[in-house]
């Protein structure tokens, strides 16, 4: 799945898709969870991405994220884009009912049309909680869509870093243990009593729901 990587940098490398309608956040995510500062951002022209080294379960990790543009005419780079994806976070905007029927729509659908990957772990993320007066979709909607596309799922605001780093820290720590099923099965190895704690810790700390 990931690519295990012989150097002192890292252990494996893992790339992670942002997708979503224009507009929800995905770039205002992207950047808290890199450098833990966000301001307002123009719309993404094309593809950009960033790289964030990540050390879960004692193994290092290699995460490079792709933020895409959700305008429709960078379709053309569409198929290069999700090929070879391990992860991908599906964005909506909370407050704009429109961004989240498109995830049914439009991307879950390009989902299954162009990713290469049958293990791909996938997080539906409703973001802007920060103005919950203006929300539009519930989180009761957030996490039915969720299930029925085999998706966790989270609510966060870019704004604020509310569950920011704990989006890409559940997607990073879900592709270890598919990359290294034996962490779970094996022993009682450091690395395994450390992703078992965090998977309680998980279950404790945030009520995001998930099918599998």
């Amino acid at each position: 799945m990931g690519s295990k990587v012989g150097n002192n940098n890292y252990d494996y490398s893992f790339k992670v898709l942002l997708i979503g309608d224009s507009g929800v956040g995905k770039s205002s995510l992207l950047l808290s969870f890199i450098s833990n500062f966000v301001h307002d951002l123009s719309p993404t022209i094309g593809v950009d991405f960033k790289v964030k080294l990540l050390t879960i379960g004692g193994k290092r990790l290699k995460l490079t994220i792709w933020d895409t543009a959700g305008q429709e005419r960078f379709g053309t780079l569409t198929s290069s884009y999700y090929r070879g994806a391990h992860g991908i976070i599906l964005v909506y905007d909370v407050t704009r009912r429109e961004t989240f029927t498109n995830l049914s729509d439009v991307w879950a659908k390009e989902v299954q049309l162009y990713s290469t990957n049958q293990e791909c772990i996938k997080i539906l993320l409703g973001n802007k909680v920060d103005r919950e007066n203006e929300r539009a979709v519930t989180r009761e909607e957030g996490l039915a869509l969720a299930q029925e596309h085999k998706c966790f799922f989270l609510e966060s605001s870019a704004k604020n870093r509310e569950n920011v780093r704990q989006c890409f820290e559940d997607l990073t720590l879900k592709l270890q243990i598919l990359e290294v099923p034996s962490l779970l099965e094996n022993g009682s190895s450091v690395v395994k009593k450390q992703i078992l704690q965090q998977k309680q810790v998980d279950s404790k700390t945030h009520s995001g729901g998930c099918c599998s």
